[in-house]
């Protein structure tokens, strides 16, 4: 990890894909960039904050997101955080409604994976959530928004991944871990996508459902509202793709579970 120079400029990017594609690939997590003045604020020395950027980032994510965008004929938009969650985690609540609160990792964390301290306690998350968080949410808003527009509907596929043995910071981390967990939504998983994606997936390793991480992202003006967004979260365990904590990918494992996620992103883009 080297942290870059401050910026003001977006801490995201939107991938383009076919104008008549309702798929946005979400990739919230891959990213191990901290800008300079963010580093600043951060208790950990560069080794240890190096550690826990290899726990806490969904390395290679957004490589798996890429090769599968490549491989569909009709691609699917990306939406893909440039900054380490480690600035702010974009899939938090803002505010008290967040449970991670309870292990200090709300969406500016002040504790580590480990339950180290990383930020002083009495640290105003304000800043970062007005620079960062605010501007992200706005624009994933924005670009469901625009697939609704186009194409009548929206499909999210929220990437992530997990590793193997659970870390102290997870609250639900006794339930099983599967190579594959599809997380859903009461509302905005319909049958017929968690059906596409056990398809998908079938020839990456079993599948569990919700365990152990629940549920998926949807920005909250739809969140419980447009039955016409569709949500699912999927998370890789690291070990079938990639040395663990924070090491190289197994090639072909990245491009088995690229084929997947290719394979899912057709089944919602008919």
């Amino acid at each position: 990890m080297t942290p870059s120079a401050p910026s003001s400029g977006p801490s995201f990017e939107l991938l383009s894909g076919a104008a008549d594609s309702p798929v946005i690939v979400h990739v919230p997590h891959s990213a191990r960039e901290i800008p300079a003045d963010v580093r600043a604020d951060i208790l950990l020395d560069d080794p240890a904050l190096a550690r826990e950027l290899d726990h806490i980032t969904d390395s290679h994510t957004a490589r798996i997101a890429e090769e599968a965008a490549r491989a569909c004929a009709l691609r699917p938009w990306r939406f893909v955080n440039r900054l380490s969650r480690l600035v702010v985690d974009p899939e938090r609540f803002p505010d008290e409604r967040e449970e991670m609160l309870a292990v200090g990792m709300g969406a500016v964390y002040t504790r580590t994976t480990h339950r180290a301290e990383l930020r002083p306690a009495d640290h105003d998350p304000e800043p970062l959530i007005d620079r960062c968080f605010r501007p992200y949410a706005r624009a994933m808003t924005e670009a469901v928004a625009d697939r609704l527009a186009a194409t009548g509907r929206a499909v999210v596929i929220d990437l992530h991944s997990y590793p193997t043995d659970p870390l102290p910071y997870e609250l639900h981390g006794t339930g099983p871990r599967p190579p594959v967990c599809l997380g859903t939504d009461a509302f905005h998983t319909p049958p017929s996508l968690l059906a596409a994606a056990r398809e998908a997936f079938a020839g990456c390793g079993e599948i569990g459902v919700n365990s152990p991480f629940i549920g998926t992202y949807v920005p909250l003006e739809f969140y419980g509202k447009e039955p016409a967004v569709g949500a699912l979260m999927v998370e890789l365990r690291r070990d079938t793709y990639m040395t663990e904590p924070g090491g190289p990918p197994d090639g072909t494992a990245i491009a088995r579970l690229a084929t997947a996620l290719a394979a899912l992103v057709a089944a919602e883009s008919d």
